[in-house]
C-alpha cells in the first residue's frame, strides 16, 4: 500500500497544473477583458482557453489510467510513467502561451504516458485472467 503513495503524489502534481492552466485561463479574461460566458476573443487569449481545455481533456484519460495501471500492473512504475505527464502538459501549456506551433513538443511528452498506462492497465487486467 505504501508504494500508492508515489501515484497519489504524481496524480496531485497533475491536478496542481491543470489548477495552473485554469488560473491562467481565468487571469487572461481579465487582461484580454473578455465577459463571462464568451470564450472567444483575440488569437492570443483563445491559447490560454485551449491549453486549459485542453489538459482538462487529457486529464480525464490520465487519472484513471495512472490507477489503473497501479492496480493491474504496479504502482511504481504508474509513478514514474504518470510523471511525465504532468511535465509535457506543462511544457504543452507554456508553448501554447507563447504560440500555438510551441505546443506540439510538450503535447508530444505527455500523450505517450498516457497509452502506455491505458493500454497497459488493460493488459495488466487481461494477463490476471489467464
Amino acid at each position: 500500500m505504501e508504494s500508492y503513495i508515489y501515484v497519489g503524489i504524481v496524480s496531485c502534481v497533475g491536478l496542481l497544473v491543470y489548477y495552473f492552466t485554469l488560473f491562467k485561463a481565468g487571469s487572461a479574461r481579465s487582461k484580454f477583458k473578455i465577459k463571462a460566458p464568451s470564450h472567444s476573443g483575440p488569437p492570443e487569449y483563445e491559447c490560454y482557453v485551449r491549453a486549459h481545455q485542453n489538459t482538462l481533456e487529457h486529464l480525464v484519460l490520465f487519472l484513471p489510467g495512472i490507477w489503473l495501471f497501479a492496480w493491474a500492473v504496479d504502482p511504481l512504475w504508474a509513478a514514474g510513467i504518470g510523471a511525465i505527464w504532468p511535465i509535457g502538459r506543462l511544457w504543452y501549456a507554456l508553448g501554447y502561451y507563447t504560440a500555438p506551433e510551441k505546443r506540439v513538443l510538450g503535447l508530444l511528452v505527455s500523450m505517450p504516458p498516457i497509452y502506455i498506462l491505458v493500454l497497459g492497465a488493460l493488459v495488466g487486467f487481461v494477463l490476471k485472467l489467464v
